[in-house]
């Protein structure tokens, strides 16, 4: 069976943990506490394929960035999550991105920088009243990071694109891993958004949510994850122009 690893960054306190569980163990955990690394196994059904996921839960925190680095390096896709009430973690999505283009480049100059599978997600959006991120900042964020990145709002608490991430971000892999150029498809279409129960902005057909926040513990929980009883996804994702990193629709 296909296996990729699926690495969550993004500042702490930005509900990384809380996306995850809610994923895994479809529980919302509802107190913070800080992550150093915590990693999860499921088994997936995307468009009729079946693919384990090993999912790693980084350290938010500079002191871990280390250790966060190493995980980039070996990661074949990345959710990046930023909470809409802290227009700083927003702001440290640059940074992130940065490091993980650093992580990602080949070190033969000759060789091509592979492209990235890349979601933001922009999380806690159940908290629309303490929001301080616009939805169309993630959108633009999202298309600076390239053609190879989606745009969700999301939401833990109310299990809002929980499982649309997940499943984007494997078929973004699947992609880059069967070298499909994404010629075509409607890069210059505008990237529509809406919040709760909207539509997907970069390149396809799903986005929107938000989270309560949360992060979950310390250690490893490989293997705590039932496996995932998923329905195909009934819409593949639109073939897009080859690019960097992420996409809008």
């Amino acid at each position: 069976m296909t296996e990729y690893k699926i690495v969550i960054i993004g500042s702490g306190g930005t509900g990384k943990s809380a996306l995850t569980i809610q994923y895994i163990q479809e529980t919302f955990v509802d107190k913070y506490d800080p992550t150093i690394e915590d990693s999860y196994r499921k088994q997936v059904e995307v468009d009729g394929r079946a693919v384990m996921l090993d999912i790693l839960d980084t350290a938010g925190q500079d002191e871990y960035s280390a250790m966060r680095d190493d995980y980039m390096a070996q990661g074949n896709g990345f959710l990046m999550v930023y909470s809409i009430t802290d227009f700083q973690s927003f702001e440290d999505c640059n940074k992130i991105h940065e490091a993980l283009i650093r992580m990602k480049t080949p070190e033969d100059p000759s060789e091509e920088m592979p492209p990235l599978p890349l979601i933001l997600a922009g999380n806690k959006s159940d908290l629309e009243e303490e929001r301080s991120v616009t939805t169309e900042e993630g959108k633009e964020l999202a298309a600076k990071f390239g053609e190879y990145c989606k745009f969700f709002e999301t939401s833990a608490k109310e299990r809002i694109n929980v499982d649309e991430v997940f499943e984007e971000l494997v078929r973004l892999i699947n992609k880059v891993e069967s070298g499909a150029s994404g010629n075509g498809g409607d890069a210059d279409q505008e990237n529509d958004v809406v919040h709760p129960q909207g539509e997907e902005s970069n390149l396809d057909d799903s986005a929107q949510g938000g989270e309560g926040s949360t992060e979950s513990g310390t250690n490893e929980h490989a293997g705590s994850a039932k496996p995932a009883e998923k329905k195909p996804a009934t819409t593949p994702a639109k073939p897009k122009k080859k690019g960097g990193g992420c996409t809008l629709l």
